[in-house]
C-alpha cells in the first residue's frame, strides 16, 4: 500500500514567521496535532506540534498579566520552536515504511514531500490505523480464524482450498512470525458473513483438521488444549 493513497492531502502548513498563537489555533480549529513548516516555495523546513506550542507557552504560575502573556506569545515565531529538518517520506513509499519510521523514531506523523521537497501531504498514526482496519477486513464482519501452520510450501493452500469447498468468501489473509519455533507461522483468515449454522460448521471442521488457536465472530473464542 502506497502512502499517496492514505495520506491527508492538501495539508495545512505554516511558515517560520507564523506566530505560535496562530499555529496553535490552526491545530485546534482543524483538530490536528502537527503542522509542516514550509518556506516560500513550499519546501518542508520543519514541523511544529501542539506539544511544541504548549512547551513554548509561559507557565500558569507566572505573575504576568494575560495581555502580557499574549503579547509574549505573539512575538514567538514557529521558526523558533519547530523541529527543523524533520523525518519525511514520499508519496510512492509504502505505508509500512512510514509505520516503521514512526515507530523507530517515536513520532506520530510525517510530512509527505515530492521530489522537490515540497509538502504534498501528511501521514499520521490515525492513517496507519485506517490501513490496518482496511487490510484486516474487520468492518465486513464475518468470522476470523487464527492458525499455527507449518512454515512450508502449500500449508496455507490447503486451508484456502477447504474454505473454497464450502463456498466461503475470503476477505483477508494475514501471516506473521513471532515464535521461537521457525517451523511455525501464524495465519489469520477472515471470511464474509454466512448463515450462522454454516459458520459454526466451518469452525468445527477447521478445528478438527488444523492447529486453530482461536476464532472470532463478535467475540474471541480461544481454543484450549
Amino acid at each position: 500500500m502506497l502512502i499517496r493513497d492514505w495520506m491527508s492531502k492538501e495539508p495545512i502548513t505554516v511558515s517560520p514567521e507564523t506566530n505560535i498563537l496562530d499555529a496553535g489555533k490552526l491545530m485546534k480549529d482543524n483538530k490536528i496535532s502537527r503542522l509542516p513548516v514550509v518556506d516560500e516555495t513550499g519546501r518542508v523546513m520543519g514541523i511544529i506540534t501542539d506539544r511544541d506550542v504548549k512547551e513554548a507557552s509561559p507557565s500558569s504560575a507566572t505573575s504576568l498579566e494575560i495581555h502580557e502573556l499574549y503579547y509574549l506569545l505573539s512575538e514567538v515565531k514557529v521558526g523558533d520552536t519547530m523541529v527543523p529538518d524533520p523525518y519525511k517520506v514520499t508519496p510512492t513509499e509504502t505505508v509500512e515504511r512510514a509505520a516503521v519510521l514512526m515507530n523507530d523514531k517515536d513520532i506520530s506523523g510525517l510530512p509527505v514531500v515530492d521530489d522537490d521537497g515540497k509538502c504534498v501531504g501528511v501521514i499520521t498514526e490515525s492513517d496507519i490505523f485506517n490501513v490496518f482496519i482496511s487490510i484486516t477486513g474487520v468492518e465486513h464482519g464475518g468470522v476470523q480464524f487464527a492458525f499455527d501452520l507449518p512454515n512450508e510450501p502449500g500449508s496455507l493452500k490447503t486451508v484456502i482450498d477447504d474454505l473454497r469447498k464450502v463456498d466461503a468468501r475470503i476477505v483477508s489473509i494475514l501471516t506473521y512470525y513471532d515464535s521461537p519455533d521457525e517451523n511455525t507461522r501464524h495465519v489469520l483468515i477472515r471470511i464474509m458473513p454466512m448463515e450462522r449454522f454454516r459458520e459454526n460448521e466451518i469452525v468445527k471442521e477447521l478445528k478438527e483438521k488444523y492447529a486453530m488457536t482461536y476464532w472470532a465472530r463478535d467475540n474471541v473464542h480461544p481454543i484450549i488444549g
